[in-house]
């Protein structure tokens, strides 16, 4: 019971997360189709976060060899570096 006690503090926190990811996304009194570098970013940011908190709790990964755990984390940093990377050079 302990287990789904977690387990739904954490989807409410992704859930929570979800919800200020949206409020990032619309910044009030701008053009939707103007870039914005820091949005993005900041989108991208979060997105990660809750990928990461993804692998760990619900894919079981928190329990997962270390070498796994460790796996699952440089994916996430390799995964940011891409968008963003990808991101900014399109946009220079």
């Amino acid at each position: 019971m302990r287990s789904d006690n977690r387990l739904l503090g954490i989807w409410l926190a992704l859930s929570a997360i979800t919800l200020a990811q949206l409020g990032v996304g619309s910044v009030a009194g701008r053009d939707v189709l103007t870039p914005n570098a820091a949005v993005t970013a900041g989108a991208i940011v979060i997105a990660l976060v809750k990928v990461r908190v993804i692998f760990r709790e619900f894919m079981e990964v928190r329990h997962a060899p270390r070498s796994l755990c460790r796996l699952t984390d440089l994916w996430v940093a390799f995964a940011g570096v891409s968008l963003l990377g990808v991101y900014f050079a399109g946009t220079a």
